[in-house]
Parts: structure tokens; C-alpha cells; sequence
């Protein structure tokens, strides 16, 4: 298991990036309340620094918050402190049962654990549906073919006040992976520390992810964001919903 989102990087997606998740909690709230999900536990995989986990909790829900990542879950804490957060991969972490299940931000692509392949998200999906409540959500989104804009490198910078990232993109198109390299300078009372980070992610075809969720038992619809939040070419959000007894899956 690799490690990421160091203790710089993890400030820095907080303080620059946090917005994905501070703004796509209103529209899965609604999605939560037009499915009955009015309470109850949301378990929240990769749940980074803890913006949708407090906004969960602000709105009555229990909340159940997975991370690999040490510095990211020490944020988190210190945010949302009715939440409670617990080290480890989505790939084998003990599911209780629960309401609902979350995954933002491109969670389900990560390869900081090397054993992340479509045949393990399609067990973990099994999981998931045997882990909620009839009726419950799987709430998430994947980077597919196409989200590095392309075949080739691509370079940007970003920076904020007391921060800087340069990043490198790299999509290999036959073996679906995106590279990230993040070089990143936080400033340490006068000066810039620079640290960096290597993320590679597998690349999913939406069709493969909802024939599995499918497979697993799940009515899947497809979405174009979270509300505000619109997601780009190379990037899809879904709502996968375990049927009650009786339903037919749509």
C-alpha cells in the first residue's frame, strides 16, 4: 500500500480543493431525502479532510469516514467531530451496515493500493449491497478514458496564499492510467517547504462500472455532477440504489 496526501498535500487539496466537496453535499442531500434516507449512518470512503462528512453530520446523519491517508483523517477530526473517522483502504475495510455509502472525488480510481482492478470494485460493490439497508444509495464517481484530456503530458500550476502546487499529467491510453505529479510548496514561517507526490489512477469505462454494479444487484442512473458541481469530460458521477423487496431496478 503506497502512501499519499502527505501532511503538505493534504493542507493544500483542504485549503485549495475543498470546494468539490463543500458544494456537492447540498445535491447529495437531496439525493439522500428524495430516496426516504432522512437518517442514519453514511459511510464515506475516502473521505479526505472531512468537508462532506461535517455537512452529514450538520444535517442529522451518523457518519462513518475511511481514509489511507494519516494526515488527511487528522484534519478530518478536528472538522467534523461528531463524524467518526477510521484508517484503511476501501478495498477491505469492514462495512457496517448503513444507509447510505459515499465515494467523492475520484476514490474508486486511486491505486495507492496496487490491488485496485475493476474485479476488486466489483467486490467491493457486492459488499456494499449486502452492507446497506434496502432502499439504501451508493453514491460516487470515476475518472474514465479521457480525463488527462488525452494521450501526452500536460503541465499546470496552481497557488493560493501560502501554497503552490506545479502538476504533470500523464494518460496512457492502452493501459488506462493517469499519472499525476505533484510538486508542492507550503510555506513554513518564512520560507517554502517542497515536498512531492507521484498519483496514479486506473482509468474505468462507465459501461464495466455499471455492468458491475448491476451484477452486484444495484439500480444504477448515471449523472452529469453533483448539483452545481458539473463534471467535466473523463469524469462521472452515479447513484446506485439496492432495491426493497418488491422493487423492479431500473
Amino acid at each position: 500500500m503506497k502512501r499519499g496526501y502527505g501532511e503538505d498535500l493534504a493542507y493544500i487539496h483542504d485549503t485549495g480543493h475543498g470546494d468539490f466537496a463543500r458544494h456537492a453535499a447540498p445535491a447529495i442531500l437531496k439525493t439522500l431525502r428524495r430516496a426516504a434516507i432522512r437518517g442514519g449512518l453514511i459511510v464515506d470512503l475516502g473521505c479526505g479532510s472531512g468537508i462532506f462528512a461535517r455537512a452529514m453530520t450538520e444535517a442529522g446523519y451518523e457518519v462513518l469516514g475511511i481514509d489511507q491517508s494519516d494526515e488527511m483523517l487528522r484534519i478530518a477530526g478536528r472538522r467534523a467531530p461528531r463524524a467518526r473517522f477510521r484508517h484503511g483502504s476501501f478495498l477491505n475495510v469492514a462495512l457496517p451496515r448503513c444507509a447510505a455509502v459515499t465515494a467523492l472525488g475520484e476514490c474508486f480510481n486511486y491505486l495507492f493500493d496496487d490491488a485496485n482492478t475493476l474485479r476488486a470494485l466489483s467486490r467491493l460493490f457486492r459488499r456494499i449491497h449486502d452492507a446497506l439497508e434496502p432502499g439504501g444509495l451508493l453514491i460516487f464517481d470515476v475518472a474514465t478514458p479521457g480525463r488527462g484530456g488525452g494521450p501526452g503530458k500536460r503541465q499546470k500550476n496552481v497557488h493560493g496564499r501560502d501554497w503552490a502546487i506545479l502538476l504533470e499529467t500523464g494518460e496512457d491510453p492502452r493501459r488506462r492510467t493517469l499519472t499525476r505529479r505533484i510538486v508542492s510548496f507550503r510555506r513554513v514561517g518564512k520560507l517554502y517547504r517542497r515536498s512531492e507526490e507521484v498519483h496514479r489512477l486506473r482509468l474505468y469505462r462507465p459501461d464495466d462500472i455499471v455492468a458491475e454494479l448491476r451484477r452486484a444487484g444495484f439500480g444504477v442512473r448515471r449523472l452529469r455532477g453533483y448539483g452545481r458541481v458539473r463534471l467535466p469530460g473523463g469524469w462521472v458521477a452515479l447513484v446506485a440504489r439496492k432495491p426493497r423487496r418488491g422493487d423492479r431496478t431500473c
